[in-house]
């Protein structure tokens, strides 16, 4: 795996793990729907997340659960832009989690240095903005859209689609002229996935790992974790997401994208020390 990740002004370096801290800026997500919707009080969580550890924060204006309906563009930018511009100017990286070039145009413009596309940069209009542009890109598998994605997936061969499409995006971004130094891929956990599909792709972390470019795993709070655990609320959901990072990082993963910073931070602090790492 590369050493180092490239982000805008920022090297990431992927001697230990990254933890990437969320906030929603939106009325309507999984776990957190409502609670940062202002601007003001999204700020406020994403200081106190760099307090607790984060090295990222990613700020996403759309929901992105199962079900969920598309968010204008215009109101998906304003959402998002006041957040990041005031938390770009904590010298963290920032990464926008959106699957509109125009939102990621804007972000970008205002101090983002991470582009995080759930739909893969699937939109070449997506691949010209990262190609404009200097900020480091994760390329994420999903199957169809949020809306539908969880209405019975279905793959032959789940890892070996998922990797697949990941590595043919990433020759795109390079075709494109973006550095693979730039580049982190994550197999989309929950993204139009059983429970049996998550579980495979988590397994196959280290298959992930070996084509070199940084793993983002993204499990937190999600579904999988409450069907092994019989906990319905996502937000009580902490022990799981720490477990899923942990072991995530075990495998291979060099970012994990997590709800609780301060828990799954302590928790890899341990973890490291035990392993000696």
């Amino acid at each position: 795996m590369a050493e180092i990740w490239r982000c805008g002004r920022f090297e990431l370096s992927l001697g230990t793990p990254l933890v990437m801290g969320i906030i929603n800026v939106t009325p309507d997500s999984f776990s957190d729907g409502g609670e940062r919707e202002n601007p003001a009080d999204a700020v406020v969580w994403g200081e106190q997340i760099v307090a607790e550890g984060a090295h990222i924060i990613d700020i996403g204006g759309e929901s992105t659960r199962p079900g969920s309906e598309a968010v204008p563009v215009p109101a998906e930018i304003a959402r998002v832009r006041p957040v990041v511009t005031r938390l770009a100017e904590s010298n963290m990286p920032i990464s926008i989690d959106t699957r509109r070039p125009e939102v990621a145009r804007a972000c970008v413009e205002c101090g983002a240095s991470i582009i995080n596309d759930v739909s893969g940069m699937s939109d070449p209009a997506m691949v010209e903005v990262a190609a404009e542009c200097d900020a480091g890109v994760v390329v994420m598998h999903m199957l169809g859209d949020p809306k539908t994605m969880q209405e019975a997936p279905v793959y032959d061969d789940v890892v070996t689609e998922v990797e697949g499409f990941l590595l043919g995006q990433v020759s795109v971004l390079e075709a494109a002229g973006i550095a693979s130094e730039r580049i982190a891929i994550d197999p989309g956990i929950g993204f139009g996935k059983t429970y049996e599909h998550n579980i495979a792709l988590l397994r196959a972390i280290p298959r992930m790992a070996s084509h070199g470019y940084p793993v983002v795993i993204g499990a937190s709070r999600k579904r999988f974790i409450g069907e092994i655990t019989g906990e319905g609320a996502p937000r009580r959901r902490v022990g799981g997401s720490v477990a899923a990072a942990l072991e995530a990082v075990r495998l291979g993963a060099a970012v994990v994208r997590v709800h609780d910073v301060g828990a799954t931070v302590q928790a890899l602090a341990v973890s490291g020390a035990i392993q000696g790492r």
